[in-house]
């Protein structure tokens, strides 16, 4: 191969071209903005169809979205819109900062500290937003 460029980088920049052809808009997108987009739902709504509404006897919406944290953290934190949306979730769902930071640290025996540390960052950015926005 005698072009230089890393074959990832070049499938990449191949993608966004394609994407800026189809509506030149998409130049701009981020998937921060996407993110913003997805409103976070109800506690009852989420009961409803992620807790024990349809099965009376298994887990409610807070403990299966914990779970979630814990493979979107093992899984080394990468999915960044997927995990704050998550602990928006789990925040409406009545989970503490306590309870979601020890999920994160849990995962750390099965994700090692790396991923860890990133999910925990990810997590303190969505809590202290929501502490800004509860002034």
């Amino acid at each position: 191969m005698t072009d230089p460029k890393n074959p990832f980088e070049q499938m990449m920049k191949m993608g966004q071209d394609w994407a800026k052809a189809v509506s030149p808009s998409m130049e701009s997108f981020t998937p921060a903005g996407f993110e913003k987009m997805m409103p976070t739902m109800s506690a009852d709504l989420m009961e409803q169809f992620m807790g024990k509404t349809y099965n009376p006897g298994g887990l409610d919406a807070k403990t299966r979205l914990l779970l979630t944290l814990t493979g979107l953290t093992i899984q080394g934190a990468q999915a960044e819109a997927q995990i704050r949306l998550t602990v928006r979730h789990l925040i409406e769902a009545g989970a503490t900062q306590q309870e979601i930071a020890e999920t994160i640290a849990q995962a750390a025996m099965f994700g090692g500290v790396p991923a860890m540390t990133k999910a925990m960052e990810l997590a303190t950015s969505v809590l202290d937003g929501e502490k800004e926005g509860d002034s």
